[in-house]
C-alpha cells in the first residue's frame, strides 16, 4: 500500500427493514448471523482489520447498540487491534456519520489520514480482489480525490444506484433505473453499481463537506468536540451528545457531496459484492437443494420449489408451495411471495404505525451485562430467563410497581437484596419485595442463568430506578 495511514471506518447503522422479522431496530441487520456463524458486522470487522495500517478500526453506531457492537467486535478482534466506537444518539445518515469519523481521524492521525468507509452489512467474497481495489483507491485518495467503489454488475438490478464511468473518472451518478434502463446499462458496459464504500482523506472529506454542506460540517464538528470519551482495554467510545447532534440535517453522502463534487473518482471492481438487502439475496448466500430451496434451521420441505425457509427454533414444514419466503422468529412469522420481497418494508411501516413491539426488538433483548428473554407474560406477571456474562453485573436498582423472584438454574449468583448479600447456586432462590434495592452479579468465569418471575401492577422496563451502574446508565 502507498500509505501507512489507512483507517477503516465501519458504518453500522440502518435497520434493514426488508429483512424483517430477523432485523429489528435494536437488533439491526449488521447483527444477523450468517451460515458460517459470523454476523455481518463481524465479517466486516475482520476484513477491515486485515487492511488497517494503524492497528485500529472505527465503528460508528447508535448509542443504544454500543455494548452489543463492542461484544460482537471483541469476539473476532485480533491481537493488538484497537476498536474505537463513535456512538450517535440518533441516526443522521452517512454524511454526518463519516463527518464524525473524519474529525476523529484528523485529530488523532492528521489531515492526510485515509478513511476506508465500509458499511457493516455488506458481503465481499473475493478479499484479494478487494485488497487490489483498495490499493488503487488509496492512490487516488492520496492525490486528493473522493473515491467510490463501482461494482461490475452481474444482472440488470433495479434496486441499486449506478455510476457511469470512464476509467477512474465519474461521468455521472444514476438513480435506481427501471428494468429496461438496467438492461441497457449492462449492455453498455460503462455502468457500475454504486456500492456505498468510499476511500478519502480526512482533509478532503472535511473540505468537501464544508463546501457542499456547511451546516452539517459545522454541527458535526460541534458534536464531535462535545463528545464524552470512555476507555477500556483496547477500546474507546466517543459518545456524541444528543443536544448537539439531533438537529443535524439527515442526508446521505451521495446527495450531500458526491453528486455535487467535481473531485470524485471511481475504482471499478469485481469483488463478489452484495449488500444482501432482501430475503432473495439472503437466500442466495445459503446453499440450495435440488429443488432450488434454501433453508436455515429445523426445516422439512416436501413438494416445495424455489423457496427460502428460515427457522430460528421450532420445526417448519412446507408442502406443495412454490416461490415463497418464510421467516420464523420467536415472536413473528413472515410468509411472502418472492415477487414481493422488496415490499416487506411496507409491512414494517404498518407495524410502526401500530407501535407493534416486533419492530423494535426480539423477545431476547441484549444488555451490557448479557441478555434476557421473555418466556411468558400475562396480566400481573412476567417470566424471564436472565443470562449474565462472566464478571457481568446488573445495576443497583429498585422497582416501584413489581416484586421479583429469582431462581438460579446455572452458575452462581451474588445477590444484593436490601441490606443482605447472598451467594446463590443452582436450585436456590430469593424474593425481592417492591421497593427493595437489589443487584445481581456474576463474579465467576462461567455464565449465570436464572429464571425471574415478576408480579405487580406494572411490568414495563422503564420501572427501574438505578442507584449505581458500571455501564453509565444511572440518571444524570
Amino acid at each position: 500500500m502507498t500509505s501507512r495511514k489507512l483507517l477503516p471506518v465501519i458504518l453500522s447503522g440502518g435497520v434493514g427493514s426488508r429483512l424483517w422479522p430477523l432485523s429489528r431496530e435494536r437488533h439491526p441487520k449488521p447483527f444477523i448471523k450468517l451460515p458460517d456463524g459470523d454476523s455481518f458486522l463481524q465479517k466486516t470487522y475482520k476484513r477491515a482489520s486485515k487492511l488497517s495500517f494503524l492497528d485500529e478500526v472505527v465503528v460508528v453506531t447508535n448509542t443504544n447498540l454500543f455494548f452489543y457492537s463492542k461484544d460482537e467486535c471483541e469476539e473476532v478482534c485480533t491481537n493488538g487491534m484497537t476498536s474505537t466506537f463513535i456512538s450517535e444518539p440518533v441516526g443522521r445518515n452517512s454524511t454526518a456519520a463519516i463527518g464524525l469519523a473524519a474529525n476523529y481521524a484528523q485529530k488523532k492521525f492528521g489531515a492526510d489520514c485515509i478513511l476506508l468507509v465500509l458499511p457493516a452489512d455488506h458481503l465481499i467474497e473475493d478479499d484479494e480482489q478487494f485488497k487490489i481495489a483498495v490499493n488503487k483507491a488509496i492512490e487516488l485518495a492520496t492525490s486528493g480525490s473522493f473515491v467510490t467503489f463501482g461494482i461490475k454488475p452481474s444482472r440488470a438490478e433495479t434496486g441499486y444506484g449506478y455510476i457511469l464511468a470512464n476509467g477512474n473518472a465519474v461521468k455521472s451518478f444514476v438513480e435506481k433505473p427501471n428494468a429496461k434502463q438496467a438492461a441497457d446499462y449492462i449492455s453498455d458496459g460503462r455502468y457500475f453499481w454504486n456500492s456505498g464504500m468510499f476511500c478519502v482523506t480526512a482533509d478532503t472529506y472535511l473540505s468537501e463537506l464544508d463546501r457542499y454542506a456547511p451546516d452539517i460540517a459545522l454541527n458535526t464538528r460541534i458534536a464531535f468536540v462535545s463528545s464524552k470519551v470512555s476507555t477500556g482495554i483496547k477500546w474507546s467510545n466517543l459518545e456524541v451528545p444528543k443536544a448537539s447532534f439531533e438537529n443535524i440535517r439527515s442526508e446521505s453522502v451521495d446527495y450531500a457531496i458526491l453528486e455535487k463534487s467535481k473531485n470524485v473518482a471511481v475504482v471499478p471492481c469485481d469483488i463478489g459484492w452484495s449488500d444482501v438487502g432482501s430475503w432473495i439475496e439472503m437466500g442466495a448466500i445459503h446453499s440450495k437443494d435440488e429443488s432450488g430451496n434454501s433453508i436455515h434451521g429445523s426445516v422439512v420441505c416436501h413438494q416445495t420449489t424455489n423457496s427460502f425457509v428460515y427457522g430460528s427454533g421450532r420445526l417448519i414444514a412446507t408442502l406443495g408451495v412454490d416461490d415463497l419466503i418464510i421467516a420464523d422468529t420467536d415472536d413473528a412469522l413472515l410468509v411472502a411471495h418472492t415477487n414481493y420481497a422488496q415490499n416487506i418494508k411496507n409491512v414494517v411501516d404498518d407495524l410502526k404505525t401500530k407501535q407493534h413491539p416486533s419492530v423494535v426488538e426480539f423477545q431476547t433483548v441484549h444488555r451490557p451485562w448479557g441478555s434476557y428473554t421473555v418466556l411468558q407474560e400475562g396480566v400481573g406477571f412476567k417470566v424471564k430467563r436472565i443470562d449474565v456474562k462472566p464478571n457481568g453485573q446488573l445495576s443497583l436498582q429498585s422497582h416501584r410497581h413489581r416484586s421479583e423472584h429469582w431462581v438460579v438454574v446455572e452458575g452462581a449468583a451474588t445477590v444484593t437484596n436490601g441490606d443482605k448479600v447472598l451467594e446463590l447456586t443452582r436450585n436456590q432462590s430469593t424474593y425481592i419485595p417492591i421497593g427493595n434495592q437489589h443487584r445481581l452479579q456474576n463474579l465467576q468465569m462461567e455464565h449465570l442463568v436464572l429464571i425471574e418471575v415478576q408480579c405487580g401492577s406494572y411490568l414495563g422496563e422503564d420501572d427501574i430506578t438505578r442507584y449505581s451502574d458500571e455501564y453509565g446508565r444511572t440518571a444524570k
